[in-house]
């Protein structure tokens, strides 16, 4: 698969431009932290793709996990962290980030967030899969990231330094000698325009959208993974995407996520015929990690030949159910279900990219002048399988760091921004491409053949579809953000299909029946893919084995 060094044409002696300090690409929690750590004498551009509060982090349902209880423990929490990353975390990653939990949930209380509290004033805390111990801080129930979202939102308004410009698509980071100089973006009017940055941090969220079934909003289309690869960053352990086990299933429906804290609340999961099949497959029940629990449904329902299986919370407080999960309660009244009573028919969707552009502790890329933070990255915390609600926590930790990080090299620099002289040519496209139609192949083909479990036949023959893909859209030079998508999805599935085939075990959310052992003296170990983009570009890059 040949990949363009950018997706469109644009010379920078013609083009709009705009200079800033700071460029923040997304504005989802990882994003307006890092803005927000920047120094207040440095101007800061939050370029978001769609509205500011279009993200994953608005949808996020559960919470954010943190050592709150006198009776928690740090290294219980490092503890469950490291069981559920199936041994492919960075202990000093774990640490760092759990132990700054408290300190970061004690900031976003300072700036306006209302989290749910018991009467004493308190912070009420919920228990999920994977979790020794209730250590679940969330906001109005099952609403936790909409309401930090909305605190964070009106703080980065307030900011005299920050700048915000929604509904602006980044089509690429833009690099000149070997340092990311900024990015090239587009805004609904108007030709592409440069955005000329002394430092630059990727904070563009997930992929989920390369799945039919998936939680994820229709904007995490795999951005900024796809547009960093190709401009030679480094990505690591692309083939790990955790799927969550329970995703509202109702023909027609949009996949709307039934949160980790259902089952943290005593919910049993039922197959067809009324069974409770958890204790079959592990002794911590409905509590195990997503991994166990997602590969557990799909066995499942192969086992009955049923298309999903079903949430029962029927044997719980009715009026606990309904108060403590508002937003899910209204979600299946609109399908005639009352939660509280009826069984919520559920099965895995694609949720949450663990694999990203490969980072340091300050949020450090292997390119100078580019940072990244949260789900975009992949950092060393969630290893091959994620705690549940340490996401929120990572975007967070991880935002502050690389906004610190990048502010201090802004710093220390003392040369005047310029407009470097840099082009891409433009190419003739013979034919029009039905976007949608490729698309939605696309999503099938990968729910299909790289899910929840995968084999080498099956991820050969998607390996080959995308390359028939690639053949014929990558080469194309859109003009809409439906075909930058498009070619955005096609690069990172590519990317996580190859790393799937190469990696020959099963481990977390990677789940190879034809390899079902983990092999820890052969696999525990990263896979890096990188491309040179001055030598060549090859169908997936160098798997560097590390």
């Amino acid at each position: 698969m040949m990949t363009p060094r950018y997706l469109v044409a644009f010379d920078s002696r013609r083009a709009l431009h705009r200079f800033t300090d700071v460029l923040v690409i997304g504005g989802g929690v990882a994003g307006l932290r890092a803005a927000n750590s920047i120094d207040p004498h440095h101007s800061v551009l939050v370029i978001t793709k769609d509205r500011l509060r279009e993200s994953n982090s608005n949808y996020a349902q559960g919470g954010i996990a943190g050592v709150i209880d006198p009776d928690d423990r740090f290294e219980d929490h490092i503890n469950d962290t490291l069981i559920a990353g199936a041994n492919l975390c960075d202990l000093d990653v774990v640490g760092l980030v759990i132990r700054e939990a408290p300190r970061r949930i004690e900031e976003l209380v300072r700036w306006g967030t209302q989290f749910d509290a018991e009467a004493d004033g308190d912070l009420e805390l919920g228990r999920e899969g994977g979790h020794s111990h209730e250590r679940i801080v969330h906001a109005r129930g099952d609403a936790t990231g909409a309401e930090i979202m909305r605190a964070m939102i009106q703080r980065t308004r307030d900011a005299e330094n920050i700048d915000i410009v929604e509904n602006t698509f980044t089509i690429d980071l833009l690099t000149h000698e070997g340092r990311c100089r900024g990015a090239v973006v587009k805004s609904p009017e108007g030709p592409p325009m440069i955005v000329w940055a002394r430092e630059t941090i990727l904070c563009t969220g997930g992929a989920g959208q390369i799945y039919r079934e998936s939680t994820n909003p229709s904007v995490a289309t795999a951005d900024g993974t796809s547009l960093a690869y190709r401009a030679g960053v480094q990505l690591r352990d692309m083939e790990f995407m955790q799927f969550h086990p329970t995703v509202l299933y109702i023909a027609g429906s949009s996949r709307s996520l039934i949160t980790e804290a259902v089952r943290g609340e005593g919910a049993h999961l039922l197959d067809s015929n009324g069974h409770r099949f958890m204790p079959d497959y592990d002794k911590r029940e409905e509590l195990a990690p997503r991994d166990v629990v997602s590969q557990a449904i799909i066995r499942q329902m192969a086992k009955t030949s049923h298309p999903c299986v079903y949430l029962d919370l029927s044997h719980l407080d009715r009026q606990h159910v309904l108060s403590r999960f508002p937003g899910i309660a209204k979600t299946c009244q609109q399908f005639g279900l009352d939660i509280a009573s009826d069984r919520i028919p559920v099965r895995p969707g694609a949720h949450y990219m663990l694999g990203g552009v490969t980072v340091d502790r300050q949020g450090r890329t292997s390119m100078p002048g580019l940072w990244a933070a949260g789900e975009v990255t992949s950092s060393g915390l969630h290893g091959a399988n994620r705690l549940a609600s340490n996401s929120l926590l990572e975007g967070l930790v991880y935002g502050a760091a690389a906004g610190e990080a990048a502010s201090r090299s802004v710093g220390e620099e003392s040369r005047t921004m310029v407009a470097l002289p840099i082009r891409h040519p433009r190419k003739e496209s013979a034919e029009s491409i039905d976007t949608e139609d490729v698309r939605v192949s696309l999503k099938s083909l990968m729910g299909r053949l790289a899910g929840v479990e995968r084999d080498a036949k099956g991820l050969q023959e998607a390996a080959d579809s995308i390359r028939s893909f690639a053949a014929y859209v990558m080469p194309h030079q859109f003009a809409t953000v439906a075909g930058w998508e498009l070619q955005n999805l096609i690069t990172t599935a590519a990317i996580m299909v190859d790393s799937a085939l190469a990696r020959t075990e099963s481990r977390g959310v990677h789940f190879r029946s034809d390899f079902p052992e983990t092999s820890d003296d052969h696999w525990r170990r990263h896979l890096l893919v990188q491309i040179d983009v001055n030598g060549g570009h090859p169908a997936i890059g160098e798997l560097l084995e590390k």
